[in-house]
């Protein structure tokens, strides 16, 4: 799955996240 830019902004700023992990969260789970 393509985790694209604004998906891994959007988790973010609702988590507050790092960008890696949240692309690698977004990967794992298809985007969902």
């Amino acid at each position: 799955m393509d985790v694209n830019a604004n998906l891994v902004r959007e988790l973010r700023d609702k988590t507050g996240a790092g960008v890696m992990d949240c692309k690698k969260a977004l990967a794992e789970s298809q985007g969902d």
